[in-house]
């Protein structure tokens, strides 16, 4: 009987390389939203208008999904040492340029240049995590890539609020500069995984990325801003729908014409791969969305700062840093696929108890669905990764770490348009509902109306006007609070979906789970 061949080690100078490429992918994922809990200090700074300050986001997340599926071939072009090594550097120098703008024009195009150089990064870690490192090393590298692709956006929104609470807005990006210096010598030296295959850009297919950019772009815009301006009552929207659908087509057409195609799709033909991108999609949702949802509800029903809802949101990265060793071992040991279920079940029950939502909750009330989200992610991540790029031949790994992350990047950016358009059609449809329970001849009603101008007799013949106001402020917040409610029962009904879909993903022949098989 012949025995196995011994594995062999990983030299330090790789695991170095690794951990650093590591790091300057937790810079690029923790800009996606260190900006959002101080855009309103920021449009001060810039003395920009909320039309336009939404763009300091919105550049950013376009200019990243174009770059992070074509990174796949710039990788075997140029090889992972020039290609990451540049990436670092270029989004550092683009960091220092974002906090010396001196008008929201300049800040938008540095944020979608920082944006696409820095989106070069993140698919080329997970390429990497599955190239050099062999399959009994799986469960320690796993979790370690899946935490800082979770926990970097999740704590995104607390070490923003410190930033902005402690210095300036202006250190969002600051906090980049010396870190991506370190980050980009350090891998330009140790980095030699691979050599660069230059004969491939003689056969670039140009045409194949401009329809890439056309439909990813446009797709991203529509889904960022349709909630916000009434979807195709909007000429804008209207636009770039067309030209989204029109370079879809050309794109799937330059993918499977072309000789050398800028984003190959066959990698969907694995069934592991092609549902592991469909679960890292909801995944998407679960994360972008839940760090959405709990900021907004603190900002306009509790009225938090920035720091305060850092802080609150804090629970989750804990939570996510803390179960990341165990799912590292979980992954090992069993079926990864019930990790899943397992996963998206503590999702689910994290947002059916959030579905209980009311205007008085608080921390503590929010600290148990925090810790389930936070638990779930971890124990989705590690295996949904490891089964969709643990059993791709080595070759296909680099083009389909892009196709993997940008589903994930997509799921965010559908997920934060459904939340949206729901939060806001329901809020619409609660504060109908309740109007009729608060009009006039209902005896509850002109009591509440009654007390409140009685309690703001001081104000004279204006009382009876500021009793209806903060009448109709309650009504409001009310009907906030239920479309809150509407939306955590959505998302806990498509979480339950993917429990039920797990068995469509196949387990690795001869590993117990994290590594998977080539």
């Amino acid at each position: 009987m012949q025995q196995a061949q011994p594995e062999p080690e990983v030299p330090v100078r790789r695991v170095v390389a690794f951990l650093c490429m590591v790091f300057g992918m937790f810079m690029a994922i923790l800009d996606i939203q260190i900006v959002s809990a101080s855009l309103s200090e920021i449009q001060a700074g810039l003395s920009a208008s909320n039309d336009e300050i939404s763009w300091v986001q919105t550049s950013y997340l376009i200019a990243e999904v174009v770059m992070i599926p074509l990174s796949g071939f710039l990788s075997r072009a140029f090889s992972t040492r020039w290609l990451f090594a540049v990436c670092c550097a270029g989004f550092t120098f683009m960091s220092f340029l974002c906090a010396t703008a001196g008008s929201i024009e300049e800040m938008i195009v540095y944020r979608a240049l920082q944006g696409f150089i820095g989106g070069g990064m993140i698919p080329t870690v997970f390429a990497t995590a599955y190239t050099i490192f062999p399959r009994s090393k799986q469960p320690v590298v796993g979790p370690i890539i899946g935490l800082v692709a979770t926990l970097a956006p999740t704590i995104g929104p607390t070490i923003g609020g410190y930033l902005t609470e402690l210095f300036s807005w202006h250190w969002l990006f600051l906090v980049n500069v010396v870190p991506g210096i370190l980050v980009s010598v350090a891998t330009f030296s140790l980095i030699d995984f691979d050599e660069p295959d230059l004969s491939l850009l003689e056969r670039f297919d140009w045409s194949g990325l401009f329809f890439m950019a056309g439909f990813l772009g446009s797709l991203e815009f529509v889904l960022e801003e349709g909630p916000g301006n009434d979807w195709f009552d909007d000429h804008e929207i209207v636009f770039f729908t067309v030209v989204g659908v029109v370079s879809a087509v050309g794109f799937f057409w330059r993918a499977f014409a072309a000789a050398v195609p800028v984003v190959d799709l066959r990698s969907f033909a694995n069934r592991n791969f092609a549902t592991g991108s469909a679960f890292s999609f909801v995944m998407g949702i679960g994360l972008y969305g839940l760090t959405y949802l709990y900021p907004v509800y603190l900002s306009r029903i509790r009225d938090y700062s920035a720091l305060m809802i850092g802080e609150t949101m804090f629970v989750t990265g804990l939570c996510m840093f803390l179960t990341a060793p165990i799912a590292g071992r979980l992954s090992a040991k069993i079926d990864p696929r019930i990790m899943i279920a397992i996963g998206f079940l503590g999702f689910g029950i994290g947002t059916w108890e959030a579905s209980k939502i009311t205007a008085d909750w608080d921390f503590w009330e929010l600290f148990v669905p925090q810790i389930l989200r936070g638990v779930s992610l971890m124990l989705c991540m590690v295996p949904i990764t490891n089964l969709s790029l643990g059993t791709l031949e080595p070759h296909t790994i680099k083009n389909a770490s892009g196709l993997f992350n940008v589903t994930r990047n997509l799921g965010g950016a559908v997920g934060l348009a459904v939340i949206n358009t729901v939060l806001n059609d329901r809020t619409d449809l609660h504060l109908q509902r309740l109007r009729d329970h608060v009009a006039w001849g209902r005896a509850v009603a002109e009591d509440t109306l009654n007390n409140i101008a009685a309690s703001l007799g001081s104000l004279g013949s204006t009382a009876n006007d500021a009793a209806l106001t903060q009448v109709a402020g309650m009504v409001r917040q009310q009907a906030t609070v239920m479309a809150f409610g509407d939306v955590f029962l959505v998302m806990t009904g498509l979480f339950v979906l993917l429990v039920l879909a797990t068995p469509l993903m196949r387990r690795p022949q001869g590993a117990a789970g994290g590594g998977g098989g080539h």
